[in-house]
């Protein structure tokens, strides 16, 4: 199927603000997962919702983002997927609310295709974003990806323990000195990745391709989660003693730096 259209659906389209609808899949795969569909433009939210439910997800539906979050309370659903330019309350801002209440994984749908703008869903939490128009067939997979990384489905690895920091993949929990942590999925998984493979440098295609699980990517992408992940693990946010930046290459975990001057690649 191509790619949903962002134009030229407004003959068809129905603002449904107030209202949400319940879909169950009949025959759903094993372990199926809740989703939240939140899209203002019912002829994508339809594709949109018949795609999932063919790939066996249980689908509810907001057409705004404050019953988006109304929504999300309710239903708790293991994740979401949410429209950038909606009608009330923007993506972005319900996002924002949404990482204040619960660490359900968050992928961003947007219009607008600039980078600034990516970077800015991805700032606020956003684990993921696809851009409009998109096939939805690929978004279902953009899901897969997430939630098989978000829901530990087989045996987890052993928990991992460096420069002060604890991680534990079963329970997807991460402390600082016994000080819980709140990182989303994607953030959980580049801090996994990297505590595992300590004083090892690895480039932003590199990382793309191993916590992502994209071939290509925009690399702002990882930009911006190791800026976020720094200013939940480092003390100086600013002068990073854990993950640093090697210049030219890419980063790497220090985890012999802590309690050490930053060296010629700590910036």
């Amino acid at each position: 199927m191509p790619g949903v259209p962002v134009s030229g659906a407004e003959d068809h389209q129905q603002t449904y603000a107030e209202s949400v609808t319940t879909h169950t899949a009949s025959s759903a795969e094993p372990g199926n997962r809740r989703i939240l569909l939140v899209e203002d433009e019912q002829t994508i939210a339809d594709v949109v919702r018949d795609y999932l439910l063919k790939a066996g997800f249980q689908v509810d539906m907001a057409g705004d983002g404050f019953s988006a979050l109304k929504v999300a309370a309710a239903r708790r659903p293991d994740l979401v997927i949410l429209d950038r330019m909606l009608p009330g309350l923007d993506g972005v801002e319900v996002c924002r609310r949404l990482r204040q209440t619960m660490s359900v994984p968050v992928i961003m749908v947007t219009a607008l295709g600039t980078e600034d703008d990516r970077i800015l869903g991805l700032e606020v939490g956003a684990d993921d974003y696809v851009t409009k128009p998109f096939s939805p067939r690929e978004l279902v997979l953009r899901v897969k990806s997430v939630l098989r990384r978000s829901i530990k489905e087989f045996t987890p690895e052993p928990p991992v323990e460096a420069a002060g920091l604890e991680l534990d993949p079963a329970s997807r929990t991460v402390g600082h000195r016994g000080v819980p942590l709140s990182l989303t999925v994607r953030e959980f998984d580049l801090l996994a990745f990297l505590m595992r493979r300590p004083n090892q440098v690895f480039s932003r295609e590199d990382l793309i391709k191993a916590v992502w699980g994209w071939d290509f990517g925009d690399l702002s992408t990882v930009t911006v989660h190791v800026r976020r992940l720094r200013e939940k693990i480092e003390a100086n946010p600013t002068k990073p003693e854990l993950l640093k930046t090697v210049w030219g290459v890419g980063y790497r975990f220090d985890d012999s730096s802590e309690g050490k001057k930053a060296d010629h690649g700590g910036q």
